[in-house]
């Protein structure tokens, strides 16, 4: 199931929305709607393999990213992965 809704930047206050846009936070909500926004382009074009290559790499960078910030500081991340709506990776 492809979720058609992209994620609004309201969850961050204001002055975070300007000063913080380096935050890891806002990286992977950024990420997060990039992906969406793929994910329900694949729905129309299948066969569009050099987009599905560049969703590969940001959900890789969006997967280290978060495994830094679950090492960093364990609140951040539990809040993050509750807001955005992800599931917890799979560990090995």
């Amino acid at each position: 199931m492809v979720k058609n809704s992209f994620i609004s930047v309201s969850f961050l206050p204001v002055e975070e929305k300007k000063e913080n846009s380096g935050s890891v936070e806002f990286q992977v909500f950024h990420f997060t709607n990039k992906i969406r926004r793929l994910t329900s382009h694949f729905e129309l074009h299948k066969r569009d393999f050099l987009s599905q290559r560049g969703l590969q790499r940001i959900l890789g960078k969006r997967q280290r990213l978060l495994t830094y910030l679950s090492k960093k500081n364990k609140a951040r991340y539990k809040k993050l992965m509750n807001q955005l709506d992800i599931r917890e990776p799979k560990t090995r």
